[in-house]
């Protein structure tokens, strides 16, 4: 079991002296994808050295790739950046950077580092971190969603303001990529939207206050749906983990593993897990049906491409000793070379729709 109960999982089953790490600490989650690199090193030249919370960091980069992203944010400014490393404590004054390939989650006092599910097709996933930060650490987090595409962390920093914590956005007409600080603007009820200055000066009069808003106790149904997916990030097996309590089932299905897409309400906010445990939002479903159709299409294409090869091989050869057969053969090829054009047609040519044609 990923959390055995005589450990803690969030700020709702922790023990005394976690409950003490815990009032004395802040926890800064900021999440970002494409221009995020520009963003979180801006807003981290603003910090002093002195800060006095953690601040954590998920950024979508390649899986494969190497990640120079914690020398990058050395550079920038005071704090001391680092991959985080699972199991290692939490200290203030220091930023956690995700892996690559990697959740990034929290548990009281320590980091965790996991291969789960991805969620909106990353991983490391905004919403995972997010997530894990509101349930362990409740109204003591500041979430921060800034620059790139789709909607990844809209529905963690909902949870974060929805367990009381602080939730900030990029002024999206500041930022390299707009579609992420738009999305958590318009689902989200966002406590501040600023430019990245004064995000930072925000933020270190945030932090500098001990006093934070009282949690406000949350139904068990509610926590318990929470705890379920910050497990299920932590590799945990969906299932086992009661992952269909989470929702309804839908007519959908998992573009990454085909398994049953459950829909879980969020607010006015709709979104769906498999019971594997894979997580999308409504624009990261298309996204990713959008790309599986064209996988398809150009498999389908190879598909049709090769039956002509084939058949028109097989026409050469019976060419001599069967004109008859050879040339049925060829019309098969023909047929088959024939749907390859036609397909090709409809997915580079597609129709205009109704509304664009010219009523002349």
């Amino acid at each position: 079991m990923i959390f055995p109960d005589d450990l803690t999982l969030g700020s709702h089953t922790g023990q005394q002296a976690a409950s003490v790490l815990r009032e004395q600490q802040r926890v800064v989650v900021l999440g970002a994808s494409a221009g995020g690199v520009e963003a979180i090193r801006e807003l981290l030249s603003y910090l002093p050295a002195d800060f006095p919370a953690s601040v954590f960091v998920v950024l979508h980069i390649p899986p494969y790739s190497q990640s120079y992203l914690p020398e990058i944010f050395n550079r920038a400014g005071a704090l001391p950046a680092a991959h985080a490393q699972d199991g290692e404590a939490v200290c203030t004054g220091r930023v956690y950077v995700a892996p690559p390939d990697h959740h990034l989650l929290l548990e009281d006092g320590r980091v965790l580092v996991k291969r789960g599910p991805k969620e909106n097709r990353f991983r490391p996933s905004v919403d995972a971190l997010f997530r894990s930060a509101a349930y362990t650490y409740g109204p003591r987090v500041i979430g921060i969603v800034l620059s790139g595409t789709l909607d990844d962390g809209t529905s963690g920093l909902w949870t974060v303001g929805r367990l009381g914590g602080v939730t900030m956005v990029q002024r999206p007409q500041e930022a390299g990529y707009q579609e992420m600080p738009l999305n958590a603007i318009r689902q989200v009820q966002v406590d501040l939207v600023q430019p990245l200055s004064e995000l930072a000066a925000s933020l270190i009069r945030l932090v500098a206050d001990a006093e934070v808003a009282p949690e406000t106790p949350e139904p068990a149904e509610e926590l318990e749906r929470v705890k379920i997916e910050v497990q299920i990030a932590a590799e945990g097996n969906g299932l086992d983990l009661g992952v269909m309590k989470l929702g309804s089932s839908s007519t959908l299905t998992c573009p990454e593993c085909h398994g049953s897409l459950l829909e879980i309400q969020e607010g006015e906010r709709l979104r769906y897990r498999c019971h594997t445990g894979h997580a999308y939002s409504p624009a990261a479903l298309l996204d990713e049906v959008t790309e599986s159709v064209e996988k398809t299409f150009w498999q389908t294409l190879r598909i049709l491409n090769e039956k002509k090869l084939l058949l028109q091989q097989i026409s050469q050869n019976l060419k001599q000793s069967a004109p008859t057969e050879a040339e049925q053969f060829q019309t098969l090829a023909n047929e088959a070379a024939a749907r390859g054009h036609a397909l090709h047609r409809v997915m580079f040519n597609p129709p205009l729709p109704s509304r664009a044609i010219s009523q002349d």
